[in-house]
């Protein structure tokens, strides 16, 4: 490990770049040294090792011996290790922000609302354990017959996180699985491994040690050989990833051989409906939120605006007025409200979208902020006059870039944003109760919002449609039913 700075943490020990398996920390094996780039600045701050594959398969193995014994253990004591873990991240959750400025970009206040958002999963499934049962059903043709059901957890599980919010996803993955009795290996993404590690220091804390979890480290040269492993392993009974919708269908392939359970939370193409008697001025500040969390850097992000023509350059003009506000400037700097994009090919991307729109007749309408040089920044974009055939259209720009598309009527608007193969967020905006229902109804998507910028919370089961993946995360039973198998059993009387 080299560092060029470190992040000033008040529990230093939370500072670390060694993988995590079997209960001990040690420095990954791998000769490939990979660079963690903050993104505020672009400058690297520290370097990291990758995992072996000889790595991967020792926490595998050591997941696969834990796996036994973790699974008997009684469901109270579960959540009462739970309850130590959502404790100590309550405890240390500045240090764990201060280390997603470093990683993520984002400004610290956001930080620690992700962490905030983290801990919602973590208190959710503290209640959530003990809510595993079966059933008793009499049969139906005879009387003398018992049907019973038991649910059990389904194994040693892998978690492959994203880096956009590499906390709360981790997080939400993790307790879900330690809660229906499941071992771990973690992978988290190479652009923001450091947190992870962070929450694996206080999982271990919590008693989730011994291979109970374990977290292993990639670089992006090396996470396709480490993927790879991990869904073909037969000792790795379920996989969770959260990705692209490129990257989903490789991991779907290789989990395919020894038909594993899989949740998929890929990519998303989230429309974003404002009627004309839409509260304007509410869909606006909605919109705006929406699209400058982590920079526009998210899964539900209204990629793809739909308004009523009628109020259209009312819309936009308030769009505009709400972007201009923001701050723009490195996450630890007090004063900035909207950090930089996370990598350089994103910020590349955006740049891309933008003039692709352009090109093709799009008015591009620029907030009037100061944008900073260094760093890979992008300035907030309104993009108005947005057609079928606009890259901005057409793929997630993952950036605070908010395109604009006009409609005369509702079912012109439902049309439009159900012509993609995509299908997680969509969100509408009226005062008309029964046309809210419609939409809900019609609208192709897992997840939609009424009158509300933000679908995705710990009561609730979230997760997406067609080539937006398969399979929920957390709600009441939801989540917790993707880690467990259910076994029936007949007697007579």
């Amino acid at each position: 490990m080299q560092t060029s700075s470190v992040p000033q943490l008040n529990n230093a020990d939370l500072f670390g770049t060694h993988q995590f398996i079997g209960g001990a920390w040690s420095e990954p094996n791998d000769e490939d040294l990979f660079e963690v780039i903050d993104p505020g600045t672009a400058s690297p701050w520290v370097k990291v090792k990758s995992s072996s594959l000889k790595d991967v398969d020792a926490a595998i193995n050591a997941a696969h011996a834990a796996f036994p014994t973790y699974s008997q253990v009684p469901a109270r004591e579960r959540a009462r290790k739970l309850l130590d873990f959502d404790r100590l991240l309550r405890e240390n959750l500045d240090d764990i922000a201060t280390l997603l400025v470093w990683e993520t970009g984002k400004p610290f206040d956001e930080a620690k609302g992700e962490v905030e958002y983290a801990l919602t999963f973590s208190w959710w499934y503290i209640g959530e354990v003990e809510r595993v049962q079966g059933q008793t059903v009499k049969g139906a043709a005879n009387a003398a017959i018992r049907f019973f059901t038991i649910k059990q957890p389904i194994g040693p599980v892998a978690l492959l996180t994203p880096w956009n919010f590499p906390v709360a996803l981790f997080v939400r993955k993790v307790v879900t699985a330690l809660a229906a009795g499941c071992t771990v290996v973690a992978k988290p993404s190479p652009e923001a491994p450091l947190s992870t590690l962070a929450v694996a220091r206080l999982l271990e804390q919590a008693g989730f040690g011994n291979g109970i979890v374990n977290v292993i480290l990639a670089s992006n040269k090396t996470t396709p050989a480490i993927g790879e492993l991990l869904c073909s392993d037969r000792r790795i009974k379920k996989v969770s990833f959260t990705g692209s919708t490129r990257v989903g269908r490789i991991v779907m392939r290789q989990c395919a051989l020894s038909l594993k359970k899989l949740t998929l939370e890929l990519g998303g193409l989230g429309a974003y409906l404002v009627f004309n008697d839409a509260d304007v001025d509410k869909a606006c500040v909605a919109l705006v939120a929406n699209k400058t969390r982590h920079a526009g850097q998210t899964c539900i992000a209204a990629q793809r605006v739909f308004v009523h023509r009628s109020i259209s350059d009312v819309f936009a003009q308030g769009l505009l007025a709400l972007l201009s506000q923001v701050k723009l400037g490195h996450g630890l700097d007090p004063s900035t409200t909207l950090g930089p994009l996370e990598t350089l090919s994103g910020k590349e991307k955006a740049i891309k979208h933008i003039e692709d729109a352009r090109r093709k007749g799009a008015q591009i309408l620029t907030a009037a902020v100061e944008t900073p040089t260094q760093g890979f920044f992008v300035t907030p974009t309104v993009v108005l006059g947005c057609t079928k055939d606009m890259l901005v259209f057409q793929e997630e720009s993952f950036a605070p870039i908010i395109n604009l598309t006009l409609f005369d009527a509702e079912e012109e608007a439902i049309q439009m944003a159900n012509d993609t193969d995509m299908g997680l967020t969509s969100y509408v905006f009226t005062k008309d109760a029964s046309r809210l229902w419609r939409c809900y109804e019609s609208l192709k998507a897992g997840n939609v919002g009424l009158n509300v910028g933000n679908t995705t919370s710990a009561e609730i089961p979230f997760g997406g449609l067609d080539q937006s993946g398969f399979g929920k995360e957390a709600g009441i039973g939801a989540g917790l039913s993707e880690y467990l198998i259910e076994k029936s059993a007949t007697m007579a009387l």
